[in-house]
Formats: C-alpha cells, structure tokens, sequence
C-alpha cells in the first residue's frame, strides 16, 4: 500500500479549472508528492517530502503570495537585494 504526502490543499496545490458549457470542474494538482515505497520507514519518507518541498521553493511561494505589495514597494524590496547581493559578491572577491 502507497502513502502519499502532499502539502495541504490550501497551500499546496494549483488549482487548474476545466469549464464545460453548464459547469465547472476544479482539480487539484498536487506540486511536491512522495510515494512511500514498501518497507520504508516513514521518517525517510517524510525527509525526502521536506528536501522536495525545499527544492521546489514552495515555502518562498506561499510567503511571497501571502501578502500584496504596491508596483513600487516590490521595485524597491528588488533593489534592496540586489544592493545586498552586490556588497556580498564585493566581500567574496575582496578575500
């Protein structure tokens, strides 16, 4: 028997809608799923969820989505990191 972990629907699924002409069907499209093989132990199972969770930034996402920022306000969190990513690189190469 496979278990399979996803992430809660709320946050881990994309919704993609098929519209007909009377109707409308929603579905669920899971983003990071893990099969858990025979005989494994769930701890196992539940680091390689964690590591693909981790892999597909999914958690970034969901905490870029969580909130709205104005056109000016994502231009100025932009270059701010871009500043930040700049005096890293000049450290690095100064060493």
């Amino acid at each position: 028997m496979a278990r399979v972990f996803t992430k809660l629907n709320h946050i881990a699924a994309s919704v993609s809608m098929v519209s007909g002409p009377f109707w409308q069907v929603w579905r669920w499209d899971p983003l990071a799923e893990v099969r858990l093989q025979e005989g494994e132990p769930l701890e196992n199972a539940l680091r390689r969820f964690k590591r693909k969770v981790q892999q597909e930034d999914i958690i970034k996402e969901v905490k870029r989505h969580s909130y709205y920022l104005k056109p000016g306000e994502k231009r100025r969190v932009k270059a701010a990191l871009a500043r930040k990513r700049n005096r890293k690189k000049a450290r690095k190469e100064q060493d």
